[in-house]
């Protein structure tokens, strides 16, 4: 099975490793990062914030925020959060680095992002431990995010010296052209999910197009988005272009009332995008917004069911379920609902658990303490309003007693769902998946679509006329055929709805980092009406 963005031969499914458990996998990390590759043992003394090339503390940093290793509950680190003062430094320092990148031709900046690709390349494994050790997801996901990361980067290396207006011929000899340029310094506000990999999403276009920008990742994850402004770095970008603050809620507003910051990218939950859009309002930038979903999966009695349990399982259990546009509802057609259930059922269970750095863990732990008891809370609830607990949705515990205090629980499959539960109208955000059966096409389009969200939506069927009346007939951004969370960075992702609007990847994404500049040229004389 193909994964999200990947590249090349077939990988199995995460969850689906094939021989015996491997030790963890050691490698040599930077010494400014004072880390080791084994779990527990994680100590992070150097800043995270990073400005004018450098890593530093904010002048004005704040409160201090706990930064956790999810599979061991531990202490990695604190963060200060950084104030008003640290904010400005950030946005003048890349707003000096953009007068001399945005002079830049797109080849020269091409060169540069090429670079920053290979650097990660090389680093893979360096980053991908790095990632694992902060999020809690497997160490075999987050490699598949990092090389995800590394194209994304080459992606818009591509791009960046084809950016182009165009000529229009007018009466008389008369001419215009456009201008593409960039809009100056963006923000990029992330979500810890996919730390480094959104923070490579938003600042390769944004870079491809001549901005600069000032990246506020979680306060959750903050750890590797440092090390990708020192890619940057390392790969001659002009000191600035890539700066990092860290903070909560206080530091992101700093940011969108920045007179200086000319559009805001954001991912994360809608209460948050909402409040950015508003703030966004006040100085009239543009933004982004890569918000929630509660994404149909719908599975037609004709379909593959070996593919089709595959699918569900891509579509609700990779990052711990910790993925906006995960396909919570998975609608199956009655005359297979119990074969399919049962085999989904059986599969989950056999989902590995544990240790993320360990080589056969397929599911890692949860973010941190508070997000896993409100995924617990989903659950009691689902059962409270009628649904079937048909397996998983209890606390794991793990031998390992250095795990004993970690995020985990068992993947959840709930039956007996209906579409007015909680569980099956709210995002919950963690491996838990909800059947419902349904009989027509045409009731499982409009029950599919009758949500607040539109981020996703998937099918899987054998009859592609089907498939394709289906996906257009569903209000969703990211639509699949026969799979379900593959997200190549040449293909635009993005939400309907209360999902969001804008673009990540794609040429799309070219869009909504620049604007286009109008030139009339009269070659006569002005006729005058005056």
């Amino acid at each position: 099975k193909r994964h999200p963005g990947g590249a090349g031969p077939p990988a199995p499914l995460p969850w689906d490793f094939p021989g015996p458990p491997l030790l963890p996998r050691l490698c040599s990390f930077r010494p400014s990062l004072a880390m080791s590759s084994v779990t527990g043992t994680v100590t992070i003394q150097q800043p995270l914030n990073y400005r004018a090339g450098g890593r530093v503390q904010p002048v004005d940093g704040g409160q201090a925020e706990e930064v956790y290793e999810p599979a061991t509950g531990r202490v990695i680190c604190k963060v200060l959060c950084s104030g008003q003062k640290e904010v400005d430094l950030a946005v003048q320092s890349a707003k000096a680095a953009f007068k001399i990148w945005s002079q830049m031709s797109g080849m020269e900046r091409s060169r540069v992002l090429l670079e920053a690709a290979r650097i990660i390349r090389e680093q893979r494994e360096e980053i991908a431990t790095m990632e694992t050790i902060n999020n809690g997801k497997s160490i075999f996901e987050a490699r598949v995010d990092i090389d995800i990361s590394w194209q994304c980067l080459e992606y818009y290396a591509g791009l960046a010296g084809s950016l182009a207006g165009e000529h229009i011929q007018l009466p008389g000899g008369s001419f215009g052209y456009t201008r593409r340029e960039p809009l100056g310094v963006c923000v990029g506000i992330g979500a810890w999910n996919y730390p480094f990999q959104i923070a490579c999403w938003k600042s390769a276009p944004a870079l491809a197009c001549g901005n600069a920008m000032v990246f506020k990742p979680s306060p959750f994850t903050p750890v590797s988005v440092v090390r990708l402004a020192e890619i940057f770095t390392e790969a001659s970008v002009p000191k600035g272009l890539f700066n990092v603050v860290q903070g909560g809620a206080a530091t992101g507003q700093f940011l969108c009332h920045h007179p200086d910051v000319a559009k805001i990218s954001f991912t994360g939950s809608v209460p948050t995008g909402i409040k950015i859009m508003e703030m966004a309002a006040k100085g009239i930038k543009p933004v982004t917004l890569e918000l929630g979903g509660k994404s149909p999966l719908i599975i037609f009695s004709d379909c593959s069911l070996e593919n089709a349990v595959n699918g569900a399982l891509m579509a609700n259990f990779l990052t711990q379920g910790e993925v906006c546009c995960n396909g919570t509802r998975v609608f199956v057609e009655r005359k297979i609902l119990d074969a399919f259930t049962k085999e989904v059922v059986k599969r989950t269970q056999k989902i590995k658990i544990g240790d993320p750095l360990l080589e056969d863990t397929r599911m890692g732990a949860l973010i941190n303490r508070p997000h896993l008891d409100r995924v617990q809370g989903f659950i009691k609830q689902a059962k409270e309003q009628g649904a079937e607990v048909l397996c998983g949705g209890d606390l794991w515990v793990p031998d390992d007693p250095k795990l004993k205090n970690g995020y985990y629980m068992r993947p959840c499959v709930l039956g007996n769902c209906t579409d007015d539960m909680t569980c099956v109208k709210e995002e919950i955000f963690g491996p838990v998946m909800s059947i419902l059966p349904f009989d027509t096409e045409e009731e499982v389009v409009e029950r599919a679509n009758n949500t607040k969200f539109g981020l996703a939506g998937g099918v899987f069927t054998r009859d592609i006329q089907k498939a394709h009346r289906v996906v257009a007939a569903l209000k969703a951004g990211m639509c699949f055929i026969n799979n379900y969370n593959i997200s190549p960075v040449e293909l635009p992702f993005g939400g309907y709805k209360a999902s969001g609007f804008g673009r990540e990847n794609g040429r799309a994404a070219i869009e909504y980092y620049s604007q286009l500049k109008t030139v009339c040229v009269e070659m006569g004389d002005v006729e005058s009406v005056f």
